[in-house]
């Protein structure tokens, strides 16, 4: 029954699709409620074994409506990996679901899923959006290969944006990642070598203000070259701030050791290995209040 594929051109029932929804469904569904789309690949890392049974439960969901998918033309004007985001059935399980990519805020809601996938596909987000998630999918492909570790928390920019609020923090990302007893907060800041080093350094003042009532959590420069490593960490050695700052280039492992402090330059470490203070007993402190991804078996 859970496994059939519905033909194209059937028309699902709408109550009956609920009834074909998995937990596995589920957990997928809550992270694209907040993170906007996901694609195949990231989708198979964080939830399946294979990619084959991936593509079959999506084609399934696509089919129920519980998904719609879209595909992009790259520079060689061949489509690349379909990509996800809620559809009708989906989005009436998370109706407050984040809708502006843009981050602007203020905007009216969509009329309806097809429009919100709409916005995302046309906001000049999409590129940045995968690579922030597929930072964040690896982590949880890496829980799911080891035991006793986890992503606890995976908050988007906006959530982030919003609970931080009072330190004008704009992360392009917020996790907590827990191995063993140790859970390690951080800020992730994905870098493309768009922006130049002096607007990048300058996104450090609000962490800063944050640490006079909140969590010291590490501020992650996630860069895409040693190049680009090298000349962040020559213009922040000898920065003091009470946040611990780490740098490290992209790759498949973010939970691995590459990280850098620039306290530390020459010697790296474990994402769980940064210093990492969770501040006051508040609702957003982990050791107070866990946030754990969602079970994604």
């Amino acid at each position: 029954m859970y496994s059939r594929v519905p033909s194209a051109s059937s028309k699902p029932d709408p109550l009956a699709v609920f009834g074909r929804i998995v937990p596995r469904d589920h957990a997928l569904l809550a992270l694209l409620a907040e993170h906007y789309l996901l694609s195949t690949d990231q989708i198979t890392n964080a939830f399946f074994d294979n990619r084959r049974t991936a593509q079959r439960r999506l084609t399934i969901l696509h089919r129920l409506d519980v998904l719609h998918r879209f595909g992009r033309s790259g520079h060689t004007g061949r489509y690349g990996p379909l990509l996800y985001t809620l559809g009708p059935v989906g989005l009436q399980l998370h109706p407050t679901a984040y809708h502006d990519p843009t981050g602007s805020g203020g905007g009216r809601p969509p009329r309806s899923s097809l429009e919100r996938a709409k916005r995302i596909a046309a906001s000049g987000q999409v590129n940045h959006l995968l690579g922030v998630n597929q930072f964040f999918t690896d982590l949880i492909a890496t829980a799911r290969r080891t035991g006793g570790a986890r992503l606890s928390r995976w908050w988007s920019e906006q959530h982030a944006t919003t609970v931080y609020a009072q330190a004008g923090i704009r992360p392009d990302g917020h996790g907590v990642w827990t191995v063993g007893d140790t859970s390690t907060g951080f800020f992730l800041e994905h870098d493309n070598d768009t922006e130049n080093l002096a607007r990048v350094v300058a996104k450090l003042r609000g962490y800063e203000r944050l640490t006079t009532f909140g969590p010291r959590y590490p501020v992650l420069f996630w860069v895409p070259s040693r190049r680009r490593e090298a000349s962040l960490l020559g213009v922040l050695a000898g920065l003091r701030t009470a946040s611990p700052i780490a740098t490290a280039v992209h790759g498949p492992d973010p939970a691995g050791r590459v990280w850098t402090l620039v306290s530390e330059p020459g010697y790296r470490r474990y994402l769980h290995e940064l210093p990492c203070d969770h501040g006051p007993d508040t609702v957003t402190n982990p050791q107070r209040f866990d946030d754990p991804v969602s079970d994604t078996e």
